[in-house]
């Protein structure tokens, strides 16, 4: 019986030592999991901030792009559109009473197409007025404009 307590002691020892050898094995590999699984959380996590970011920075870069290129066709646009002016003087005789006035027809339009029709403006004008200071200041619109009257140069070629 002696031998086998000297056989089976050792054997004992041997079976319990690989059981504790699995167990920290085991453990050491489910730490270095978890470890794994940290960087991985860490780095999905880093991905997915780094997404954000970008598609955020896309939106904005988007969204910018759109509107200059809505300012540049409203810019398009407003640099087509024209004011198309004529005028003349007008002579009315009521009871011997005879008036003048001064006539100024705008119209704007777009390219060729008009917008408007004909806007009219009548002032009674004396004998020493200014005609081109009162073309000037009764007109509608602010862009230069074209003169009819006067071969389609600008009115600012008249003053």
């Amino acid at each position: 019986m002696e031998a086998l307590v000297w056989i089976g002691v050792p054997a004992f020892a041997a079976v319990v030592s690989g059981v504790l050898a699995w167990f920290i094995m085991q453990s050491r590999m489910e730490v270095k999991l978890a470890e794994a699984r940290e960087r991985i959380a860490s780095d999905k996590g880093a991905i997915q901030a780094e997404r954000e970011a970008m598609e955020a920075q896309l939106q904005t870069a988007m969204r910018a792009a759109q509107e200059r290129a809505h300012r540049e066709a409203l810019d398009t646009f407003l640099g087509e559109m024209k004011v198309e002016q004529r005028h003349y003087t007008r002579e009315n005789r009521r009871l011997a009473q005879p008036r003048k006035s001064l006539v100024l027809q705008e119209r704007m339009y777009f390219r060729n197409i008009p917008l408007s029709d004909w806007i009219e403006h009548e002032i009674v004008v004396t004998d020493d007025a200014d005609l081109e200071q009162l073309i000037a200041d009764m007109t509608v619109f602010e862009k230069p404009r074209l003169n009819v009257a006067n071969g389609g140069r600008p009115m600012k070629a008249l003053a």
